[in-house]
């Protein structure tokens, strides 16, 4: 299936930048990018670029004092004690000149990713520079200073009063996105993710349920550390499914993290890239399923940036414009150029070789584990599990 899709870039993007060790780096959308168009995947006239988001925009989730503070520490201005209450100025989420231009610019794709798919211009758009699903209403957190996420779906809200599916395979939880929507019955959320007992934030729990008019629309499934493909992938497609068929959206937001991989160095997942290839499938078979086509796509972790980020994100792309994810050799072009500044091998092949997976003695008991985090989220639900059906 060909779709109509956009794909969201510029260099305005790779200004979101800490300091060069901290592992939140923007060259993986410059890296994707490149793949894509070095494979002859993406062309000029699939990019849009992003545009700057106004204050109001992010202040449809993030409160004024919180925006001014991101303001005054873009300046160097803001006093530590004061920086410190709204998250700013940690070793996680450092100042750094000019945050809030490059902060509005990820928004701002996010955005411009929204008015594209909602005008009727795209099906499918993609912000792999977004999905800074971290950031709360007056504080930072996690690498995540403005929350794109959130306010994108604010916006779909207000501007087009629509029911968002907000899909989550971060390795870390969806909080600031979860927290939200919390009480909000029109935002149905899913978060796969490591379990908090070994991973930042800690939160996302299965009980983790919404509250008020909001209660039963917030599903988690914290997934075992050293899950591999074939229980991810089980217990994910299961979930999504029933949850979508349960909520039936008008439009899919999706965050894809891509530090679920057995590469990433900050978490305990053993996946592959098999699932980054059936994830976006998935995604997009369901957004034409119930939401006849729409569906905007954000990146987010992923912090094995040569190996790893560039792959799963081309992928989503792939899918995206194509139906389906590409396969074989990468190109030797794009391996050529950043081979030498690479401090690891570069993968060859847009699939992975099995054997990178570390050998797992707790496998069948981990699979055991996720599925009953999987009977626990059912339960929870109005849905049926798949044993009455």
């Amino acid at each position: 299936m060909t779709c109509t899709a956009k794909y969201i870039f510029s260099e305005d993007l790779l200004h979101y930048h800490f300091h060069k060790d901290h592992p939140f780096d923007q060259k993986r959308v410059l890296l994707t990018t490149e793949l894509l168009q070095y494979a002859g995947l993406l062309n000029d006239s699939d990019i849009v670029p992003p545009r700057k988001a106004t204050d109001e925009e992010i202040k449809l989730f993030h409160d004024h004092a919180y925006v001014e503070a991101v303001k005054r520490a873009s300046k160097q201005s803001l006093p530590e004690q004061e920086a410190v209450e709204f998250g700013l100025g940690t070793e996680d989420t450092p100042i750094f000149p000019d945050m809030h231009h490059a902060s509005a610019f990820l928004v701002g794709g996010t955005l411009t990713a929204v008015d594209e798919v909602l005008s009727g211009r795209a099906k499918h758009v993609s912000n792999l520079g977004g999905g800074l699903h971290h950031g709360f209403k007056r504080k930072a957190s996690g690498f995540c200073i403005y929350n794109d996420g959130a306010i994108a779906i604010r916006y779909i809200r207000e501007k087009y009063n629509l029911r968002v599916l907000y899909v989550d395979t971060d390795a870390h939880h969806g909080d600031g996105v979860q927290w939200a929507f919390y009480d909000d019955p029109n935002v149905c959320t899913f978060s796969i993710h490591e379990t908090g007992r070994y991973l930042f934030p800690g939160t996302g729990n299965v009980n983790e349920r919404g509250i008020k008019k909001g209660h039963g629309y917030s599903f988690n499934l914290p997934v075992d550390a050293f899950t591999e493909d074939e229980s991810f992938l089980c217990v994910f497609t299961t979930a999504l499914k029933e949850i979508a068929a349960f909520f039936k959206p008008d439009i899919i937001v999706s965050q894809n993290g891509a530090d679920a991989h057995c590469y990433d160095p900050l978490s305990h997942l053993c996946c592959t890239m098999t699932i980054y290839e059936t994830i976006p499938q998935l995604t997009h078979q369901l957004a034409h399923q119930y939401c006849n086509g729409k569906w905007i796509a954000l990146g987010g972790g992923g912090y094995d940036m040569w190996r790893v980020a560039p792959r799963a994100w081309a992928q989503v792309w792939n899918v995206m414009h194509l139906g389906l994810p590409a396969s074989g050799p990468l190109p030797e072009k794009w391996i050529s150029k950043w081979k030498e500044k690479s401090p690891v091998a570069l993968p060859t092949h847009w699939e992975d070789d099995p054997s990178i997976v570390p050998y797992i003695p707790r496998k069948e008991e981990i699979s055991e584990k996720n599925d009953i985090s999987l009977r626990q989220l059912l339960k929870y639900t109005t849905l049926n599990t798949p044993a009455d059906k």
